[in-house]
Order: C-alpha cells, then sequence, then structure tokens
C-alpha cells in the first residue's frame, strides 16, 4: 500500500470510528435524518451530477441495464432519504448483549454487539449504493470508505459531499463517510490490501467484480450479490400461480441480482404450461434461451452450456425442462450462485425436500425470488446479500453489520 490517498483516508476513517464507537443512538439517528433532508434539499445538484455520469456512459456505448442502474431521478433521491430516514427509526444493534449470564463463579459474563470499526465498499454503477451504506455504516457505529465506480464517479462525489456535510453538522466527525480516491484498479487494489487498517471489505457488483476482491483481497471480505436464481414448477403447481411468479420473478425488475435468470419445469406440466410460460414471457419483452423442449417455440433462442449459469441481469432467462424434483435439486446445484432459488408446488413433501436439498442463502416455497430483501424480510435498510457462510448469509441488515466482544465483569475474581 503506498502512501497516498488510501492510507490517508484510511487513518482518518479509524480515528472517526472509533469517536463514532461512543455515539449515542440519538446522535447517530439525528446525523441520518439531517442526511436525508439535505439529500432532499440537494437534489438539483446531485441529479446534475448523474447527467454527467449518463452523458458518459451512453457515449462509450454502456449496455441499457448499465444505465438503468446508474441512473438517479428524484423519486429515487427522494428513495435514497426516505431510505436514510427508515435506518434512523431502526434499533441500534450496537450494546445488544446477545447472550450472557452469572457463571458458577460468579463472575458475570455478557457477549455484545461492537462495531466493524471500518468498512470498505467497493461496487458498481448504482449511486444509491453510496447512501445506502453510508446510513448503514454510520448505524451501526462503522466508519465507511467507498470505491465505487468510475462510471458513477460525479454522482457519488456529490452525494458523499451531502452527507459528510450533514454528519459533520450534526456533531460527527465527517470523516466517518469518505471517498476512496482515485478511480484506477490501483486504488481498488489499495483497498483491497490495507489489513490492519481497513477491518471488512464488502464488494458489490457482477461476478467478475465480487470474485477479483475475494481472490486478491487480504482484507476479510463478505461476498454478496451475484443472483443466478432459479424458479422450479413442480409437477404439483398450481400453474396460474406458478406463470405469476415466474413473470414477477423475471421482469419486476431485471438489473437487480434477485431477478430470476433460470427456470426450470417438470416434464409432468411440460405440455400445459410451456405454452402459458414462453407466451407470457415473450409478452413481456424477455428473450428465452431454452433447451430442445423450449425451443420448439418460436422465438426461443437455443440454450448454450453458459447460459444455465449466467446472470443476465436483463430480459432473458435460460429455461430448460427437467423429468423431476431430484433432477431440478442436481441442476441448481451445479449452476446456481447461492443467493435464492425457488420452488412452485403444492406439494408439501416436495416443497420440503426442495428446502432441506437447495444449499442457498434464501430458498422460497410458492412466492417469488424477488422477495430476498432485507427490507421485504422486515429487516429494514441492507447493505447486500450474502452468498457464503460467514460471517453472516442473506440480507444483511443493521446486526450483520457488527461483530461480538465480550465483557467480563468481576468481583476480585483470580484465576
Amino acid at each position: 500500500m503506498t502512501d497516498s490517498g488510501l492510507r490517508v483516508v484510511a487513518e482518518r476513517a479509524r480515528t472517526a470510528a472509533r469517536a463514532l464507537a461512543l455515539a449515542t443512538r440519538a446522535e447517530k439517528d439525528a446525523a441520518l435524518l439531517a442526511m436525508a433532508d439535505d439529500l432532499e434539499a440537494a437534489t438539483d445538484a446531485v441529479l446534475a451530477a448523474n447527467a454527467e455520469d449518463l452523458a458518459c456512459a451512453e457515449d462509450n456505448g454502456t449496455p441499457a441495464n448499465i444505465v438503468d442502474r446508474l441512473r438517479l431521478t428524484p423519486e429515487r433521491v427522494a428513495g435514497m432519504a426516505e431510505g436514510l430516514r427508515n435506518v434512523a427509526g431502526l434499533p441500534d444493534p450496537v450494546g445488544e448483549v446477545v447472550r450472557g449470564g452469572v457463571l458458577a463463579n460468579g463472575l458475570e459474563l455478557r457477549q455484545v454487539r461492537v462495531p466493524f470499526g471500518v468498512v470498505g465498499m467497493i461496487y458498481e454503477a448504482r449511486p444509491n449504493v453510496t447512501a445506502d451504506a453510508a446510513g448503514i455504516c454510520l448505524k451501526s457505529g462503522n466508519a465507511v470508505l467507498l470505491r465505487g465506480s468510475s462510471s458513477a464517479r460525479s454522482s457519488n462525489a456529490a452525494i458523499v459531499e451531502v452527507l459528510r456535510s450533514a454528519a459533520e453538522r450534526s456533531g460527527l466527525h465527517a470523516d466517518v463517510i469518505q471517498l476512496v480516491p482515485g478511480d484506477t484498479r490501483d486504488s481498488v487494489k489499495e483497498l483491497m490490501r490495507a489489513r490492519g487498517l481497513v477491518d471488512v471489505l464488502i464488494p458489490r457488483g457482477g461476478a467478475g467484480l465480487i470474485r477479483s476482491v475475494v481472490e486478491e483481497s487480504t482484507v476479510p471480505v463478505i461476498e454478496t450479490g451475484v443472483g443466478n436464481c432459479h424458479v422450479y414448477v413442480d409437477a404439483a403447481a398450481d400453474l396460474d400461480r406458478a406463470l405469476a411468479i415466474v413473470l414477477n420473478a423475471k421482469t419486476q425488475r431485471t438489473s437487480v441480482c434477485n431477478a430470476a435468470e433460470s427456470l426450470l419445469v417438470h416434464e409432468r406440466v411440460a405440455e400445459a404450461f410451456l405454452p402459458k410460460v414462453v407466451a407470457g414471457l415473450q409478452g413481456a419483452g424477455v428473450t428465452l434461451h431454452g433447451d430442445a423442449a423450449f425451443s420448439a417455440y418460436d422465438g426461443v433462442v437455443e440454450a448454450t452450456d453458459d447460459d444455465w449459469g449466467r446472470e443476465y441481469l436483463s430480459l432473458d432467462i435460460s429455461a430448460a425442462v427437467v423429468p423431476g424434483l431430484d433432477a431440478a435439486i442436481e441442476h441448481i446445484h451445479r449452476h446456481s450462485s447461492g443467493h435464492s432459488d425457488a420452488i412452485v408446488t403444492e406439494d408439501q413433501a416436495a416443497a420440503r425436500r426442495f428446502v432441506a436439498a437447495v444449499d442457498s442463502a434464501a430458498v422460497l416455497v410458492n412466492a417469488s425470488t424477488r422477495f430476498t430483501d432485507g427490507a421485504e424480510f422486515g429487516f429494514g435498510a441492507e447493505i447486500g446479500i450474502s452468498t457464503q457462510k460467514l460471517h453472516a448469509r442473506g440480507p444483511m441488515g443493521l446486526p450483520e453489520m457488527t461483530s461480538t466482544k465480550y465483557v467480563v465483569t468481576g468481583d476480585g475474581h483470580v484465576r
């Protein structure tokens, strides 16, 4: 790590994190509410900065789904502000007693939640992540170093300027929220190797970004995001319900990690279901990449081996007919990213087997994969969906943004 920008901001973040760890909930909530108000007041400035990023993206031929993730509107800025207010309304995890009691020798033992310290975020496109991450980290007592993509450079800078000013005006250290300086790959590598200054890294973005961070970082990483999500329509499915779930999972919003990317259909209902689902998906503008059974329908593209493991993030879906439940489970084992996989069935035994056998962060029964979300789960805001098993799995809300320590209180005890 060089002694240039990254070390300077990381050391400032550590100083700010130590002060933030002592802040009361009232102080943190006041800062979050001020950040929300100031962000709404600065809507025009934020949108002007975002327009610069959009113009560059379009000039560079950026795909439409990525431009959509980059785009801010007055409604999206208002949504970011509302997200900060929602975080302010959530319980503060810091200081929560996870477990505790009095030992046989009279020592009082408590395991309590504490902040990580300094959290590094490496993320692509979406400037709304800048506000979300800042708010969640602040409420959980963490300073945050934000490294967004160069495509959102102006947007992120405008948002962070507003948030820092509001935090400082509220009595907190402005350096609880900082952008990592630099736009090159070198600045990302510095952040990944800032062990001792940065406590944990959270990447959000495509498979390539996440793989790079996981494989190259010396800082502990919480892996999030890649979602090759499946919907399996069982032999015992209600086909009207199945159609509604598939359409929602695929088309409600395509550029998100919990959108369905693969459809599996039991062969016993294929004859009845395929005409409905092909027509429904194509009517919504979806291109199907299908096996032989699906490819028999006009407009369906023959799937390649790469299609089964692909996160499209667009109006595309891979689709196959399988001989049964076990074949569907085996297909998911081979190709799922471990994010969210769903079964549609009226057979409770099939549902139980699917839930037990599919090893993903979220397994859904008769529900769209689009429900895998911190807010939808009732957790409030989330910083991402963890697809690993340590330290957290699934939607990462405020409790998941803390570690724990043991507090041992004695009365002159010696061992």
